[in-house]
């Protein structure tokens, strides 16, 4: 197997490795995922530290602070600064004066890290916080919805050069994939895609979010928060996430394999 050519992006990083094959070991190299702490701020107020990857951050910050309520719209961020530190990455976002006094009101510690979107989270209510129904739209067909999985996988750059991330996709209503974000969490891809859309002025709302991972209630509420009424997995989902998606209007697929699918919730979103 030759040497991969150095590196040049940072999401990822070239490392020497043993590698076994058909019975020999040898020197090769290798590419493995970057996982940086990012700490997230608002208008000076340290809010979170996540490990994640570091590429696309400002549509993480976007992302993040929509789907947990921080900011409504894009409107309510006036400036995103990236710090690069010795020991990670500090991300600070500019926030409009009402929303900083709301995250005041209710401001809570959480440390995130990789996997976890709820490290730190003081009480139930923040964890099982209403989000509003998905407006109703036109039926989506199933075969998009297997043809957005389709897409996002043949986009998922990064893994196909470490293994070690997950992906979250948006695609139209007809299945074409538009958006792919990848990290190294999966609660961080969607945060990145949720951004991307909401920076992109995209009209995310008749499409599809897909994600290469289970569908837990977190991804439910953050594809709600989206206003995007289907969301298809790779693999299952919890109960607690189909309760949500349940009271949030949005169709919940699962075990999306090949031409297979489940739908959890709200089947009348999907035709075929």
């Amino acid at each position: 197997m030759p040497t991969p050519p150095p590196l040049s992006r940072p999401d990822c990083a070239q490392v020497q490795v043993s590698r076994l094959r058909a019975g020999v070991l040898g020197a090769d190299a290798d590419c493995v995922a970057e996982e940086t702490p990012v700490a997230l701020e608002f208008n000076g107020i340290s809010h979170a530290t996540m490990l994640a990857t570091p590429a696309d951050l400002e549509d993480f910050a976007v992302g993040f602070s929509l789907s947990e309520g921080i900011i409504d719209g894009i409107g309510d961020v006036r400036g995103i600064d990236l710090l690069r530190q010795c020991d990670g990455i500090v991300v600070q976002v500019e926030i409009s004066t009402a929303c900083e006094v709301r995250l005041k009101s209710r401001r809570r510690a959480m440390a995130g890290r990789t996997g976890c979107g709820l490290c730190g989270v003081e009480t139930l209510p923040e964890v099982l916080r209403p989000v509003a129904p998905v407006a109703g739209g036109a039926p989506v067909r199933v075969q998009a919805v297997l043809a957005a999985m389709r897409g996002m996988r043949e986009r998922q750059a990064l893994h196909d050069l470490t293994g070690a991330t997950h992906a979250a996709g948006w695609a139209g209503a007809d299945g074409a994939v538009a958006l792919v974000r990848e990290d190294v969490g999966r609660h961080n891809a969607l945060d990145k895609l949720v951004g991307a859309l909401a920076r992109q002025d995209m009209r995310a709302g008749g499409g599809i979010v897909t994600v290469s991972s289970r569908a837990s209630f977190e991804m439910v509420q953050k594809t709600a928060a989206a206003g995007v009424g289907v969301l298809a997995a790779v693999s299952a989902p919890t109960s607690l996430a189909i309760r949500l998606a349940d009271d949030a209007n949005v169709a919940l697929l699962g075990f999306l394999r090949g031409d297979d699918a489940t739908v959890y919730s709200h089947p009348e979103r999907i035709t075929t």
